[in-house]
């Protein structure tokens, strides 16, 4: 089992800037890519950004992109996403997830990640 746990949300006004962490622990031995999802009230959960195990390989939605940067930590472990230039628009549930099939490239697909979790809030006002 893998555990990973969310944090870095929050209020912020539009055009200001929040950094998202994930640190996952468990039964992490194995390469793994991580990826960042967002739900917004009443859509469907879409893909954010996300990363391969060696940080060399990264893709983001066409929302996102100039605006949010994806990361890995030191000790893989833990992703981070780095969000700015916020817009109301972004306001979700934001959550992490490992996908154990896929560690050398990104998975976009929900369904090929095997570990979520719980979400973070971020709120946008405008």
């Amino acid at each position: 089992q893998v555990q990973l746990v969310e944090s870095g949300g929050g209020l912020v006004q539009a055009g200001g800037s929040l950094r998202l962490s994930c640190a996952a622990s468990g039964r992490t031995s194995s390469p793994y890519g991580m990826g960042w999802f967002r739900q917004a009230p009443g859509k469907e959960r879409e893909f954010v950004a996300g990363i391969s195990w060696s940080g060399d390989n990264t893709h983001y939605a066409d929302f996102v992109k100039g605006r949010f940067t994806v990361s890995r930590g030191d000790t893989k472990n833990t992703a981070y996403l780095e969000m700015t230039n916020l817009k109301p628009e972004d306001t979700a549930v934001y959550y992490c997830a490992a996908a154990f099939g896929v560690s050398q490239s990104v998975m976009v697909a929900d369904f090929g990640y095997d570990y979520w979790g719980q979400g973070t809030q971020v709120t946008v006002s405008s």
